[in-house]
């Protein structure tokens, strides 16, 4: 019990350990890689942690402090805040070691099957329901996200992108899951049953996985723009 209020702190701390440690490796040298991410994760936190604030502050979800070390910037516990970087890290860093070492073109033929099926998916579901905050949101969100880097951007690295994605469901499902519960004697984070779907992967809103796809695809999108050596642009 002596590390219960360290515990949403110490999820962050291991999401990141392994990645920031191989960061120095010399195949790899993602360290030299740490301005651009910081700057592109940076960017997309402040309209995310905004969102964050706001669905704190009236009620869609909300956190148990017994979990935390009880330091809350904005309504958030610091260790939502740090959330937003630590979770990119991981997943931009799977991402740039997979370009590195691996010749994947042939995924980018899927791009159009994945934009065009999640639009449609998230459009109709978020039609279907406009009374629920968290899910009207994460689907505007993520159709927002796809239209700009699909159609606008021409991104042709969504599909690679993607695959990062569905490669680190297990660590996403062991982070949320923890986060909502799992293992927990109460969840770290509570939802507001009126305002989700109510559809849960184990103990995790299938919105968490959505929300954390936009995300990752646009800090990717920036890293790509700051980078020092970028790895394939398009």
């Amino acid at each position: 019990m002596m590390l219960q209020p360290y515990t949403y702190l110490l999820i962050n701390f291991f999401t990141i350990l392994i990645c920031f440690i191989a960061s120095f490796d010399k195949r790899l040298q993602f360290h030299k890689q740490f301005g651009p991410f910081l700057l592109a994760a940076t960017i997309v936190a402040i309209p995310f942690i905004a969102w964050d604030v706001w669905f704190t502050a009236h009620g869609v979800w909300w956190f148990n402090t017994d979990y935390t070390t009880g330091l809350i910037i904005a309504g958030l516990p610091i260790e939502e805040w740090l959330f937003f970087f630590c979770i990119p890290f991981s997943c931009v860093f799977t991402y740039f070691c997979l370009e590195k070492f691996f010749d994947w073109p042939w995924a980018s033929a899927f791009n159009n099957v994945i934009v065009f099926v999640s639009i449609i998916v998230c459009a109709v579901v978020g039609l279907l329901h406009t009374d629920k905050m968290y899910t009207l949101v994460t689907a505007i969100a993520t159709i927002l996200t796809l239209v700009y880097l699909h159609f606008i951007a021409k991104k042709e690295w969504i599909s690679r992108a993607s695959l990062t994605f569905l490669i680190l469901m297990p660590g996403f499902f062991g982070v949320n899951g923890i986060l909502t519960g799992t293992g927990l004697a109460s969840p770290i984070v509570n939802y507001n049953p009126d305002e989700f779907l109510g559809i849960r992967m184990l103990t995790i809103p299938v919105e968490d996985a959505v929300y954390g796809y936009a995300q990752f695809l646009l800090v990717l999108y920036f890293f790509k723009i700051f980078q020092k050596k970028p790895i394939h642009e398009n």
